[in-house]
This record gives C-alpha cells, structure tokens and sequence, in this order.
C-alpha cells in the first residue's frame, strides 16, 4: 500500500520535469532565432539606415514569445517545486484541530487550544488565527511568487508597526597616536524609520467535495489559492504604494538628480532623451545608473523593470556586439542585464515621459518588508452556496531603509 501511494507521486513529478525541460529547450531555440533576425536588421540599418518591415515585425514576434515563454518556465519552476497532494506534513493536535476547522467549521477544538495557551489567538467574529505551519506555507508560496519579496529584506513583528532608528551620517573619526589626544567626536545624526502594517485579504472558495476529500491537503489548497492574489497585490503596494494601510513604494518617494541626493529622497540618473534611450548610446545611460550607487551597494544589486522594457533592452548590444541581455542560466533564476540580475516586475512604469521605469541598486539594503506574524481565516460557508469561503488577512507594510541603496532611471532630457 505504502508504494501505490508513492509511485504516482514520483510520476507526477517526472512529468512535470519534461514539461520544464522542453519549454526551456523551446526558449532557447527561440532565442537564438530572435539573436539571429534582430542582427539582420541591426545590419540592415547600419548600412541602409532603416530595416526592412518585414524583418521588424519577425523580431518583435520573436520578442513577444520569448516573454510568453519566460513566463511559462516561472509557472512551471513555481509548480513544479510544490509539494504533491498526500505529502506528509506536521502532525499534532493543534495540526488536527485546524484541519477540524476548514474542513468542517467545527472550532470548538481551537477554543480549547487557546485556554491551553496552545494557540496563537481565536476571535469567533474575525475568524481563527493559523497554525504557524500554515503561515509558513503561505509566506513560502508567496516568496516563491513575489518578485519583490525574492530581492528585499523581510522581518517578522509581532506589533502592527515597525520602527527603525537609523544613522544617516555626521559622527566623525580619525587617526591618533597611543599618547595623542582624542578630540571629541559629533553625535551622529538619526532618522526614524517608522513602518505601519496594513491589512492585506483574499477570499477563495472551495466546494465540500475538496474539504471532504481526507486525501487533500487543504493548507498547501489555501496557500496555492492566496498566494497570486497576495503577490499581486504586495507587488504593486511596494512599487507605487502610497503608505495608507499599505506598504510606500519605491516610487513613492520625492526622486531628485542624483547629484543632489539627500537621505529621504530617491535619486536618479537621466537617459538625455525624452520618453526613449539615447539614439546613438542607448547603453551609456544604464551604464551611469550602475555606477550611481556606492561601491559596497553594487555587489548585491540588481535591475527592475517590466517586461515591455525588458523587450526594449533585449535587443541592444555592447560595443563588442554582444547582447546585454542574457537568458537565465537555470530554472528559477534571473535573466541577467550587463552581468546583473533582472527582476521584472509588472507594476514599474513603461518608458514615457518623465518616468522612472527601470530601478537598480541592492534592494536587501534598500527596502524592507514587514510582515505581522499571524494569518487569521475566516470560513464562510453562507454567502455563496454551494462553495465555502475562506477569508483570510495578513499584515503586511513596508518602505525604503537605506536611501542610498536604489536609484531609478528616468526617461527625460534631464
């Protein structure tokens, strides 16, 4: 019995691997065809200044598959690392009253839990608080999803706001012999940093056939089912969010020339042309914008754009006629821009006047997540029979905390 239960398991498995296998044997073959239609009508304008329609049309076609294709190997890495239905999990009692609970509605066992100072927390009127178990599968899948969540710091809190004071400079220093005289130093001068928590929510619906069904594992079902609608939602708070009940975003700061830069303020780098690259040095302003931040922020940095820029990007190369852009070396990992990781991210702007659509820097120094431990679950089986809902909330906020760390590149003359 033990091996029926395991072999479609393994099978399952193995299928999953040829699919990702063949659809980034599929990527590559497309990408060798875009190299080779994208020099053709490099050379066509090199030397008749302008490229056949036909050859254009062709690249933006290959352009426009290999980001299909790009996501499809991020849905299948994604999938593919799941765990399988039936895979062994934590068990105990708390474990056994929380499947009680989504399965049933029965919570009488969370209750007793909680006078046993066994749970994290129980409010009958805003749902039960899950097991760590739970939040841990949650957190997983949204990492695994969440652009932003793969190259920024998180910390867990247990208050609703985190605060963070830090030193912006001014205590000074030097060099003194064993018997000179120590003058005194300044006091350093401190910022708070203060990030709020707002509530973040989703609702699946599931039918009683799938909580019924004693082989499903209904935890790994309600991390699947939030995990898209929690990435999204985060991934746009911690690119545009204004700091209301919600994460401040990247680009919700006063950007300033970087030359001018003070802590508080983003700076950024100019591309010299209106709403485009440069015509003639497309590289060059991409080039500025990697060396804007200090040394030490350079080593761990990467790109972040969407993938409309991305496919503007795709087709330039550096003076030694190789392309800046470079696939990913392995299932799950980045592509890559000028030897730095590229992280797309949908909610950046696309190039137009004025805007800030492609950020680089070290965003584990520069941004941090803050997440409330604690997912509370709400079931609802009145409000749309036959299926029962799970409403479930999680605390999430966030900000910028080392200003120097990421810099933006804006489309404009200046």
């Amino acid at each position: 019995m033990r091996n029926s239960k395991t072999t479609p398991q393994k099978e399952t498995k193995m299928v999953k691997s040829a699919e990702l296998l063949t659809a980034q044997a599929d990527f590559s073959a497309t990408f060798a065809a875009f190299k080779n239609a994208n020099d053709q009508r490099l050379a066509e304008i090199e030397s008749k200044q302008s490229a056949d329609i036909l050859l254009t049309d062709k690249v933006e076609r290959l352009n426009a598959a290999l980001d299909q294709q790009t996501s499809r190997i991020e849905r299948l890495s994604i999938k593919n690392a799941q765990p399988q239905l039936g895979a062994v999990t934590e068990d105990g009692e708390a474990k056994s009253a929380w499947s009680s609970y989504i399965r049933t509605g029965d919570g009488s066992a969370l209750i007793l839990l909680e006078s046993k100072g066994l749970s994290a927390g129980v409010d009958a009127e805003g749902g039960y608080v899950a097991p760590a178990e739970t939040e841990s599968r949650i957190d997983r899948a949204l990492t695994e999803t969440s652009p932003f969540r793969s190259i920024a710091s998180i910390r867990r809190i247990g208050a609703g706001a985190f605060k963070k004071p830090v030193s912006i400079g001014g205590a000074s220093s030097g060099w003194a012999g064993e018997t000179d005289a120590r003058p005194e130093t300044t006091v350093p001068q401190m910022e708070l940093l203060d990030f709020p928590t707002g509530e973040l929510y989703a609702m699946p619906a599931a039918t009683q056939i799938l909580l019924d069904d004693g082989v499903a594992d209904v935890d790994q079902w309600l991390a699947d089912e939030v995990r898209n609608v929690f990435a999204a939602q985060e991934t746009a708070a911690f690119t545009n969010g204004n700091g209301t009940n919600k994460p401040s975003g990247i680009l919700n700061y006063t950007n300033v020339e970087d030359a001018s830069h003070t802590w508080g303020n983003v700076g950024y780098v100019a591309t010299g042309t209106d709403a485009a690259f440069d015509s003639t040095a497309p590289i060059d302003a991409l080039i500025d914008l990697i060396y804007a931040p200090k040394p030490r922020y350079r080593s761990g940095a990467s790109f972040m754009m969407n993938r409309r820029t991305v496919g503007a990007l795709r087709k330039f190369k550096d003076a030694d006629g190789n392309y800046i852009w470079q696939p990913a070396q392995a299932a799950g990992q980045p592509s890559s821009l000028l030897g730095y990781p590229l992280v797309e991210v949908e909610d950046m702007p696309d190039i137009a006047t004025d805007s800030y659509s492609v950020a680089f820097g070290d965003f584990r120094r520069g941004y941090l997540i803050v997440d409330r431990q604690g997912v509370r679950v709400l079931r609802d089986p009145y409000s749309a029979k036959p299926y029962v809902l799970f409403y479930t909330t999680k605390r999430v906020g966030g900000g910028i905390q080392d200003f120097n760390a990421i810099k933006l590149l804006k489309f404009a003359a200046s």
